[in-house]
């Protein structure tokens, strides 16, 4: 599969940006320094089961998970109890940016708190923390490979009880730039935008041909398929540079050059997870100028009034 990402990426003109992903041994030598150096490390596992008919939505937390065996002085969070609009119209509906910093700094964060983020499910979840941490600016990182790549290279897990974190004082957050695209700029978008807009679902999800847990099956008109899932490799780590650069390619989301095509790519996925890890990769890659439509399919599909299609 070629080389994988740690600290650092190189961009395609040749400059050197940070990475969004820190690998297993970066993490074990902050983790053995300096305690304020130290970042807070967050396991962000959430169960989704696959559905066995369309509209079957079945999911819940992974904390029991976490209990049996995680990172030494990690935190289990609840991605939808805990970082999630309960008065939202879907499932993960973004939290505003008072009510995240107010989490976060329940959690012990200071918004210049350093940050790792991982899962045992595949960097969906994960990737989604990571969004939401970084549209505030947060220093933040996601764990290459999970809870697997850190038990892979030896490094220790524990079994405990939660204990519950020293709170940190209250910040004021800010949001970086614009992170979301709603239902209905969607609706309004001409045929001619020439912004990409990126389906994170698998193949079968996409076409239509597999079960959904959504409404209806298909795909948004106009939207290509870059599956998320298919940019890591099968033991959970984030492909190649050039492999994901390939794959967003294929797809007309990227030029040849590495150069983006458009002043953002506009992403979207079933219920807004896996479309985070196709901000993660991008972000991988140079490409942070994206939008993710936060009620994705569970929203779009709800609405017998909008189209999708299935070939």
């Amino acid at each position: 599969m070629g080389s994988r990402f740690c600290g650092w990426a190189r961009f395609y003109d040749g400059t050197v940006i940070p990475s969004p992903f820190i690998s297993a041994a970066e993490l074990a030598d902050l983790l053995a320094g300096p305690a304020d150096a130290r970042p807070v490390v967050f396991d962000a596992s959430y169960l989704l089961a696959k559905p066995d008919y369309d509209g079957d939505y079945r999911s819940g937390s992974a904390l029991e998970q976490w209990r049996g065996a995680h990172i030494p002085s990690s935190i289990y969070v609840d991605i939808q109890k805990q970082f999630s609009d309960p008065t939202g119209a879907t499932h993960y509906t973004h939290l505003h940016v008072e009510a995240l910093a107010a989490e976060l700094a329940r959690l012990g964060v200071h918004q210049l708190t350093p940050v790792v983020v991982y899962d045992t499910t595949q960097t969906m979840f994960a990737a989604r923390l990571w969004y939401l941490l970084d549209w505030i600016g947060m220093n933040v990182r996601v764990l290459n490979g999970g809870l697997a790549a850190w038990q892979a290279a030896g490094h220790p897990v524990e079994s405990a009880i939660e204990a519950m974190p020293i709170p940190a004082a209250s910040w004021t957050p800010t949001a970086t730039r614009n992170a979301w695209i709603s239902k209905e700029e969607l609706v309004a978008r001409s045929a001619d935008d020439s912004r990409p807009l990126v389906c994170g679902l698998p193949a079968g999800s996409f076409t239509g041909s597999e079960v959904t847990r959504y409404a209806r099956r298909g795909h948004i008109p106009g939207s290509v398929n870059v599956s998320s899932r298919g940019l890591f490799a099968p033991e959970g780590t984030v492909l190649a540079d050039a492999e994901l650069r390939a794959a967003y390619v294929a797809e007309g989301v990227l030029a040849p050059d590495g150069n983006s095509l458009a002043s953002e790519v506009l992403l979207y996925c079933g219920g807004g997870i896996s479309a985070t890890a196709n901000a993660l990769t991008l972000a991988a890659v140079g490409v942070t100028a994206v939008r993710v439509f936060d009620g994705s399919l569970e929203e779009w599909a709800a609405d017998s009034s909008l189209p999708l299609e299935t070939s």
